[in-house]
């Protein structure tokens, strides 16, 4: 400690916390595979009944653990997050220093800041449809079931839940976003 005051340093193993966002990122780890084998599985069994589905429907209308507390679709946008952080909290030795650098870094950066981008206009798009479309119903004298509302685009077959869309394409946006100010952020060394 030099006059007084202690640099911030990053997380070691040594490190009681580490545990912490290891065990909390395995739970988040366990909460996105349980629901992906849930989605795919209710997915399927809608095509295979109907020749059509909704895509992220029954994922955005299931709640866990009991009815109105919160939906599927929110604990995914919760866990990916939480998870997201904690991998960046406990794998900062992966790409500190000079591990990552010259062409690889740029395009590394490149690829974080299109996908930032990418996920901002689909957030934008999808809130945009979401809430035209919750107007609409409103004009019309009758109050849409928000819940329900999609878009078939790209393809009348495979229309998206407009609440579940705009939620996975907000994590996507934090996680990027976040992922790419990390990668311009000036790294530590290992040493320090």
């Amino acid at each position: 400690m030099a006059n007084g005051i202690m640099k911030p340093r990053h997380l070691e193993k040594s490190d009681s916390g580490y545990k912490v966002y290891l065990y909390i990122f395995y739970i988040c780890g366990f909460i996105m595979a349980s629901t992906l084998v849930f989605g795919v599985y209710v997915t399927m069994i809608e095509w295979i009944e109907n020749g059509t589905y909704v895509m992220g429907e029954a994922i955005h209308n299931t709640t866990i653990p009991f009815e109105n507390f919160a939906r599927v679709s929110t604990w995914i946008f919760f866990s990916t997050i939480i998870g997201w952080y904690c991998v960046t909290r406990i794998g900062w030795r992966r790409t500190a220093g000079d591990k990552i650098v010259g062409t690889k870094m740029a395009l590394l950066q490149l690829m974080l800041l299109s996908f930032s981008i990418i996920t901002f206009y689909e957030v934008l798009y999808n809130f945009t449809v979401l809430n035209a479309q919750m107007t609409a119903g409103i004009i019309d004298g009758i109050v849409p079931d928000i819940d329900k509302l999609s878009v078939a685009y790209p393809d009348p077959d495979r229309p998206w839940n407009l609440v579940f869309a705009t939620k996975v394409f907000l994590a996507a946006f934090i996680i990027s976003t976040h992922a790419f100010y990390l990668s311009i952020k000036p790294r530590k060394s290992l040493d320090e």
